[in-house]
């Protein structure tokens, strides 16, 4: 026996946050009935617990893929104005996967995706700091100053960013390639710190999530996580 939505979350579906909201909307129905209120518990191997009309199961199985994004990809299951989704490229994967956050439509690199709802809740929970880096060219120089701003923090929204390591790459003549990792996941957030000190994004590319790390995987492919990588991301 357990709540419907940790259900969800180990079904594959979404993550629990997310599933939560699903029921809240009416998309979840446990035998033939429509559930809406939170704290329902179901049994897993009598009760049908169905999503739109689908039929969902504990997935057994895990998966942990990461995936070098390009840019113009959305990170989202589909979008009205007909852009590509990162999800495009795994309709023909046996199971339904979720990507672990997202990454912007005009950024690209490493995006991991998983069907272990439990563990994408984990990662992208704000207490647990995961840090993200990200590769990070901005426009004319970047001064001692402003690094040293951006790792005390900036404020965006009335609040101020967490600390972050900022590490200058290489200056060129109109541009400095910035290592920037930081532990939250506000929305923008990089390409806002770097705007709050006055300087514009040219390109970002996140290289890193917590333990993983892009390395050399090629544009727009994907590679599964060895046993090594997910264990470290289920010791986060």
């Amino acid at each position: 026996m357990m709540r419907l939505q940790k259900y969800l979350a180990m079904s594959g579906v979404a993550s629990r946050r997310t599933s939560e909201k699903l029921i809240a909307d009416g998309h979840v129905m446990v035998n033939g009935r429509k559930v809406t209120e939170m704290g329902i518990v179901v049994d897993e191997d009598h009760d049908t617990i169905s999503v739109d009309g689908k039929i969902v199961k504990i997935q057994q199985q895990k998966h942990y893929l990461a995936y070098n994004k390009p840019i113009g990809e959305m990170t989202t299951a589909s979008d009205p104005e007909g852009r590509p989704t990162v999800m495009d490229k795994f309709r023909d994967y046996p199971v339904r996967l979720y990507p672990v956050g997202r990454l912007d439509f005009d950024s690209e690199g490493l995006l991991l995706l998983t069907n272990d709802g439990e563990m994408m809740q984990h990662l992208l929970h704000p207490s647990h700091e995961v840090p993200k880096q990200y590769l990070v060219r901005v426009s004319n120089r970047l001064e001692d100053a402003e690094v040293r701003q951006l790792r005390a923090g900036v404020s965006l929204d009335g609040r101020l960013t967490s600390p972050a390591e900022v590490r200058v790459v290489r200056y060129d003549t109109f541009a400095t390639d910035v290592l920037v990792t930081i532990h939250e996941g506000r929305n923008r957030q990089v390409r806002r710190m770097m705007e709050a000190v006055g300087h514009s994004v040219v390109h970002l590319k996140r290289v890193g999530f917590g333990p993983i790390y892009l390395n050399d995987l090629p544009r727009g492919q994907w590679r599964r996580l060895t046993e090594i990588e997910v264990r470290k991301l289920k010791e986060l």
